[in-house]
């Protein structure tokens, strides 16, 4: 096997990030039964990406990167931001623009009395770069009694490079796509495939997609129930992507995570503005009715409320 093809099979030498399980947890309600487990999924993982292969050295750096960084425990929110969120809701929730020179563009959040989406446009100089949503989506120290799950959107204007929407967990390499690393997920919309601590091709997603308009409408969900991440198209909720990962739930924070390369213009809705899957409105799916209620877990405190930056 000539040695450029060998260094191409990254699956080969990538321990630790085909899989992800759950086996107990306590403290909550939705831990009445032993969560699901999570297995590869059904269908064929491709060796390649279909348009976009990143380059040896980033995927290299990115495995270092997760070697030298664990996972950031679940955290508390300190006062001031639960004061937003009960004052503004889903408005509450922002992207952050990654400090990096690969990201070239402009991200623009909510401000007082503004729209309730996050503006992002970037430009054709833009290069692989993974977006993370200021404060956690799913939150692990935080109480989801009478919740279904999480929700939000993502608003497509223009999209001449690539985008890519799911989740993540902090910290995650930024010069990534989300669903490449250790817990994240993405379903990426240069190729229509899925990815959960996917290096290579990614995995066939659904039929329903097969090209992407501007005015579509990509929304990425979260059941809590079964750890299930699912995502719509235009309304339509498709089916699911990946079960039982992210349990159990107290382990982690997890972020909104959308990826972008080349030029593309979008709005990311955390629920500041309707969404269009209409079951995302109701109030078990609004991230604002689950993030700021304490758990009744053991490991809940309120002594320390770090701060998010």
């Amino acid at each position: 096997m000539p040695p450029s093809l060998f260094k191409h099979l990254r699956n080969k030498f990538s321990p630790g990030l085909s899989s992800w399980s759950g086996s107990s947890s306590a403290g909550s309600t939705e831990d009445s039964q032993a969560p699901p487990q999570w297995t590869p999924a059904p269908e064929i993982s491709y060796t390649y990406g279909k348009w976009n292969e990143a380059p040896d050295e980033e995927y290299a750096a990115a495995e270092q990167f997760c070697q030298e960084y664990a996972v950031e425990p679940p955290r508390l929110l300190p006062s001031d931001i639960i004061d937003r969120i009960n004052t503004v809701g889903c408005k509450a929730w922002g992207i952050l623009a990654p400090i990096t020179p690969r990201f070239s563009g402009h991200v623009q959040n909510d401000s007082k009395g503004g729209p309730g989406v996050v503006a992002i446009h970037t430009t054709a100089a833009c290069k692989d770069v993974c977006l993370l949503s200021d404060l956690p989506i799913i939150s692990g120290l935080y109480d989801i009694q009478g919740k279904h799950g999480i929700y939000y959107e993502l608003l497509i204007l223009k999209m001449d490079g690539i985008l890519a929407v799911g989740t993540a967990c902090r910290p995650y390499p930024a010069w990534r796509l989300p669903g490449w690393n250790r817990l994240s997920t993405g379903l990426h919309l240069d190729d229509f495939r899925k990815f959960f601590e996917d290096p290579d091709g990614g995995r066939d997603y659904t039929d329903a997609i097969n090209h992407i308009d501007s005015g579509d409408t990509i929304g990425c969900g979260y059941e809590f129930q079964t750890g299930t991440i699912f995502y719509t198209y235009n309304g339509v909720r498709l089916a699911p992507a990946f079960t039982g990962i992210y349990m159990p739930r107290q382990n982690q924070d997890v972020y909104a995570a959308v990826g972008v390369e080349g030029c593309c213009d979008f709005q990311v809705n955390f629920g500041g503005e309707l969404f269009r899957w209409k079951e995302g409105n109701e109030w078990a799916w609004r991230v604002e009715g689950h993030v700021g209620r304490l758990s009744n877990a053991p490991n809940v405190t309120g002594d320390e409320l770090p701060v998010y930056r």
